[in-house]
């Protein structure tokens, strides 16, 4: 085959020959390499999906003669990201032999225990159902993607004649079967009767290409879908208006966003009712166009065609009645108006898996949608975890794609609902969830921490993160937000956190920062009021400025974050916990410390009156008290370390040891300690515990409360 570098419209040139030259010859690294280029373009294939290989000689640790091997990407792995260590090695001829063991399609999900057996290196990811689907095929570099406009053209009523016609018979097509062992050899076989063809459409899945080179392949490749996709360009709006025309027209941006963010928390509620999801909100063009559209109707309940795409957001979504101008205050209507539809929808999805089930099919999933379409305003998906939900939403904008490039060349066809309920609850998908780590503890909880750029507040924020949790980091301090968000972001990567800037004395402020928690995770269920502030002077310096600012951050600002948190809480009716970082100055008397004191008591006593009176919301308000956490604290740089040093008679450097010196433990307080009682409150144990104040302080009797 003999292909060459040109200029794409369409797809994403990305072949660096300079790096590409300094792997040269070692064929595992430029597969890597090819795969990870075509894993960053969404356009070719989704998170997750697709696979791809190469075969060459090794030496056989056994024999020490050469062997082809098949390195393919393994079980669960994404081509974007992919290292060696998700690849999969197989003996070819082992694997290939398997053809003189297998019973035919009946025994198709037998076969996969076998691949085992051809294990090439020991370190290998387990191999995936499509290792088969390579090992037949005889070229050396091969590329499975799931491209929008190739699906596109395999997903259409007329797909096989339409692959014909663009590609003049140098790809092959296969109408839909599932993968597995059969339709390796049905590709084989394909090769053999089209001899010279340069790939194959696989009917409502996706793209198979290849290349004698990783290079050769990677054109290929962009050559076959840079083709599918000009030619749906070319074709588009020339029958019809895409998806119909418009049927009704956007809000404007900033109601879009306000109209998502009210309701998010409202959908958030009723798709938890089995297990607490996470939200995901996106109102970009392509999802504009189709939910406002004449179409919407009539292509959204025939589902999805791909099978990595239903396996993400189910074979169809819950599209909303509501008015893009619905008034959401008013939350108990909003429920009303939207429970039926959610009961209908379980009903449905119940309807579906009672007529498809097998005698061995896994128990039902949980029956809520995953994808839902509010028409004028964007897309919320749902999932266990931030990146399940992001990535739910991409798979449908890619569906999305693929409807709409169908309709235009042709019409959108689904996959019947028996194959599609085939995929979902396929026994080997089923096993691949079960091996699938434990959800950590926190796992589809968010947690809005304020003062969350350092010190105390970072470390709560660290600690939920890191026990499953999204967090909202909120702080006043913008030099220090950026500086925590970047360190955030290299930690934890894109999914864990959000970053705002909040006042805490400014009720709008902080109902902005609601909004964009509810845009980005669909609600909150934790609440850390950390913001503070400390002004230690002898009462007769202390000024009525200093009074109102202590009481404004500290007792003000507490309360406007727990008033505006306890309204999505109780939309999302799952309960909650609101945790308020007092003080041992609550509760212990000391000199030049009448306006901290008094407001780190009035905090106390807020969360008291708190948990009293949302006890019925099932939302539990309790208290840490820290005291003398000096660590990475903004509070103790400056006047008042001096202040507390000058109280007690002793050098700034010198607290540290004083404090630890003073409890009965002789402990020195760190942030992560009070990030560990917080934790102690919030993961599980204690769900039965409201009202309560725990001490992190080392041990000081006056502090004692009882």
């Amino acid at each position: 085959m003999i292909v060459s570098a040109k200029k794409y419209q369409h797809v994403s040139y990305l072949w660096d020959e300079s790096y590409a030259a300094s792997i040269a010859g070692d064929e595992v690294a430029l597969l890597i390499y090819r795969s990870n280029l075509l894993g960053a373009d969404l356009r070719l294939t989704n998170f997750g999906g697709g696979n791809t290989s190469c075969k060459a000689i090794a030496k056989d640790p056994f024999t020490n003669k050469e062997k082809e091997v098949m390195w393919v990407k393994g079980s669960g792995g994404d081509l974007g990201t992919l290292k060696r260590n998700g690849l999969a090695a197989l003996y070819v001829d082992r694997l290939r032999s398997l053809e003189s063991v297998y019973k035919g399609i009946e025994a198709e999900d037998e076969m996969v225990d076998l691949f085992n057996h051809c294990i090439f290196d020991l370190n290998s990811k387990a191999p995936s159902i499509d290792t088969p689907l390579h090992g037949f095929l005889p070229f050396r570099h091969i590329d499975h993607l799931h491209p929008d406009a190739a699906i596109a053209i395999a997903a259409s009523k007329d797909g096989r004649e339409i692959t014909q016609d663009l590609f003049k018979g140098t790809i092959g097509w296969l109408d839909w079967q599932r993968p597995g062992f059969d339709l390796g050899l049905k590709l084989r076989k394909c090769v053999e009767d089209n001899p010279g063809i340069r790939g194959i459409m696989l009917g409502s899945h996706g793209l198979f290409t290849w290349g004698d080179t990783a290079y050769e392949s990677y054109l290929n490749t962009l050559d076959v879908i840079e083709r599918c996709s000009a030619y749906i360009v070319q074709n588009t709006g020339k029958k019809r208006a895409v998806f119909g025309g418009a049927k009704l027209q956007s809000l404007a941006k900033e109601i879009r966003l306000k109209q998502a963010a009210d309701l998010a928390p409202v959908l958030r509620g009723l798709c938890s009712d089995q297990t607490r999801m996470i939200g995901h909100f996106t109102d970009d063009q392509s999802v504009l166009e189709f939910i406002n559209s004449q179409d919407l109707d009539r292509l959204a309940p025939m589902g999805t065609s791909c099978p990595d795409h239903f396996l993400r957001t189910k074979i169809s979504p819950l599209v909303l009645t509501l008015s893009p101008q619905e008034n959401l205050e008013d939350e108990q209507q909003i429920k009303h108006k939207l429970l039926p539809a959610f009961e209908n929808y379980r009903s449905l999805y119940k309807k579906y898996y009672d007529t498809c089930k097998h005698p061995d099919s896994p128990l039902m999933r949980d029956p809520n949608p995953v994808v839902i379409l509010y028409p004028g305003v964007g897309m919320f998906t749902f999932s266990k975890n931030k990146q399940t939900a992001r990535v739910a939403s991409e798979f449908y904008r890619n569906a999305i794609n693929v409807m709409r490039g169908a309709e235009a060349i042709s019409e959108y066809t689904a996959l019947p609902q028996q194959e599609a309920f085939d995929i979902e609850y396929w026994l080997l998908e089923e096993a691949k969830l079960q091996r699938m780590p434990k959800a950590k503890v926190l796992s589809g909880k968010v947690a809005f921490v304020t003062g969350g750029a350092g010190g105390i507040g970072k470390a709560i924020a660290k600690k939920f993160i890191a026990e499953g949790a999204c967090v909202i980091v909120s702080d006043n301090d913008g030099q220090m937000l950026a500086s925590s968000d970047e360190e955030f972001k290299k930690q934890y990567g894109q999914d864990a956190h959000i970053s705002v800037s909040v006042d805490v004395t400014s009720q709008e402020a902080i109902q902005q920062s609601f909004r964009a928690a509810a845009i980005a995770f669909g609600g909150v269920d934790i609440i850390v009021n950390c913001a503070g502030l400390s002004i230690s002077k002898p009462i007769e310096e202390h000024t009525e400025k200093d009074w109102n600012l202590l009481y404004d951050v500290l007792v003000k600002g507490q309360f406007l974050v727990t008033q505006a948190a306890v309204k999505i809480m109780r939309q999302q009716n799952l309960g909650g916990d609101v945790l308020n970082i007092v003080s041992k100055n609550a509760l212990v008397s000391g000199p030049n410390n009448a306006g901290y004191g008094s407001a780190k008591a009035a905090q106390m006593h807020l969360s008291r009156l708190n948990a009293a009176e949302l006890g019925k919301d099932h939302i539990r308000v309790n208290i840490v008290n820290p005291d003398a956490v000096i660590s990475d604290s903004k509070i103790w740089r400056g006047a008042w370390a001096e202040g507390r040093a000058k109280a007690y008679g002793i050098q700034v450097e010198e607290l540290p040891a004083y404090y630890a010196k003073r409890t009965l433990l002789n402990e020195i307080i760190l942030p992560e300690d009070i990030a560990n009682a917080c934790f102690v409150f919030t993961g599980g144990l204690l769900h039965k515990s409201t009202g309560n104040v725990l001490n992190v302080d080392g041990g000081i009797a006056a502090a004692f409360v009882r």
